[in-house]
């Protein structure tokens, strides 16, 4: 049925469009239908672009009528987190301050959907500045988890992780210096890629247009969404070289065969703070769905795990520390908060010690390469708990610290440019949990494989009505 199409995959979306089965005008309608009936309850999408997305569906069924040569997701609807540019809708950041500021171009990787036959159809929440693992702005308000309206959405690509968990979007683009693609993608029950750093492109029209050191270090855009396949075609449009970015390299999508699975390192209770017992059940059956297909999965810490995180911080918070003047005029108070609390963790550094943490990231870097050569695939938590309630993490500088060390998995890929993918393991306690696969560089096709196995095995929990 029609109003069912927003159940289905990004790639079999494409399929039924190309093959006459629907039609895109059918499947935008079907998703613009669904965002109006649960996002009342959600507050996940932000910006509706009803309009501009018919007129789209229909020249995209007029193509297929022609039998014009068409993309790999012709026709298929996705949605696009608002600090990435659309051309004709605010990049707004979440902040009030940015409520119109309208680039004059797409970002690279809107340009590669759209070139790909894919559809802008609404834009997504995320907290002040990205700058929190909840998603809460001061323009657009609270998300909430389509699990438990109590529980955040995670953050900072909450809104797309809400929405696609939902049904409004089967696919969406989101970023990650923190794990922003990942968090979210744990807290509601979806799949989400980080790519390596250097492969795809990120450039935004609107001012700053080049990013700090550790954004061009750490942050990395990439695609949500249900289905693990949808993931690999999405990173496929997404992936090389792009004037806009000086620093994407070619690098092929499939590296070399290994003979037979690749060994995986098996980490269920990372060192660093206590994890909740059901979220390393959630990565043993994971481990174990691993093992079945013949991977070969041990026990394994990677090294310098800690000093990994405590430098991501060191680096990140003593960049932001600066800039919290300019901050304190746009941003909304909790936002304020929970980076000041952030920040007072890692000690003021100075220029020569900021260049010692650079030197100390390549050494880490040379470690874990080391290590993914016996272990190219390291299997762990996303978060080491799940989802917290509303407003835990501004409650007092003690719950802050505890939202540092329960993302403590997610940060060694930001910090080393690392590819991971995510995909649900568990329900625990009504809230799902994910797991985290992290490869070496430019192994997305590992990441992916192994994401797809224990997909397979443990099988996907959305899409959901909100609860």
């Amino acid at each position: 049925m029609a109003n069912e199409l927003w159940r289905s995959s990004a790639v079999e979306l494409a399929r039924r469009i190309v093959t006459r089965e629907t039609t895109s005008r059918a499947v935008v309608e079907a998703h613009l239908a669904r965002i109006a009936q649960v996002n009342p309850a959600l507050n996940a999408v932000t910006v509706v672009l009803a309009d501009e997305a018919r007129a789209a569906a229909d020249r995209a069924d007029h193509a297929v009528a022609a039998g014009d040569a068409v993309g790999p997701l012709h026709g298929v609807p996705f949605t696009v987190k608002e600090n990435i540019d659309v051309v004709g809708s605010a990049t707004t950041q979440g902040l009030p301050a940015l409520a119109h500021a309208v680039p004059p171009l797409d970002a690279p990787i809107v340009e590669r959907m759209r070139r790909a036959g894919a559809i802008p159809i609404a834009r997504t929440n995320l907290p002040d500045l990205g700058l929190r693992v909840h998603t809460e702005s001061a323009l657009r308000g609270l998300t909430r988890n389509p699990w438990h309206s109590g529980r955040t959405a995670g953050g900072s690509s909450g809104g797309e992780a809400s929405a696609i968990a939902s049904g409004m979007s089967p696919l969406g683009l989101g970023n990650d210096i923190g794990g922003s693609l990942r968090n979210p993608a744990h807290c509601c029950g979806i799949a989400s890629l980080k790519p390596t750093n250097g492969r795809v492109p990120h450039a935004s029209a609107l001012p700053p247009e080049d990013g700090s050191l550790s954004a061009q270090l750490m942050f990395v855009e990439g695609p949500m969404a249900r289905h693990v396949e949808d993931l690999r075609v999405a990173l496929a449009v997404l992936a090389g070289p792009h004037p806009r970015d000086p620093f994407v390299v070619p690098a092929p999508l499939d590296g070399p065969e290994n003979e037979g699975r690749p060994r995986v390192a098996l980490l269920d209770t990372p060192p660093g703070a206590a994890t909740q017992p059901g979220v390393s059940a959630a990565v043993r059956s994971a481990a174990d769905a691993l093992a079945k297909a013949g991977f070969e999965v041990s026990a394994a810490t990677p090294p310098l795990f800690e000093r990994s995180v405590e430098v991501w911080g060191a680096w990140l918070m003593n960049e932001l520390r600066p800039m919290l003047p300019l901050f304190a005029g746009v941003m909304g108070a909790d936002a304020l908060k929970f980076l000041g609390f952030a920040t007072e963790r890692f000690a003021e550094l100075d220029v020569a010690a900021m260049t010692q943490l650079l030197t100390e990231r390549h050494r880490i870097a040379r470690e874990w390469a080391h290590f993914q050569e016996q272990h190219p695939l390291i299997l762990s938590p996303v978060w080491t708990q799940t989802a917290f309630a509303h407003g835990h993490d501004v409650g007092s500088a003690d719950a802050a610290a505890e939202i540092l060390e329960l993302i403590r998995c997610v940060l060694p890929a930001n910090l080393l440019g690392l590819p991971a993918a995510v995909v649900p393991a568990a329900v625990v306690d009504g809230l799902p949990v994910g797991v985290q696969l992290t490869g070496p560089r430019f192994r997305e096709d590992l990441c992916l494989d192994a994401a797809a196995v224990i997909e397979a095995a443990l099988g996907r929990i959305t899409p959901i009505d909100p609860r």
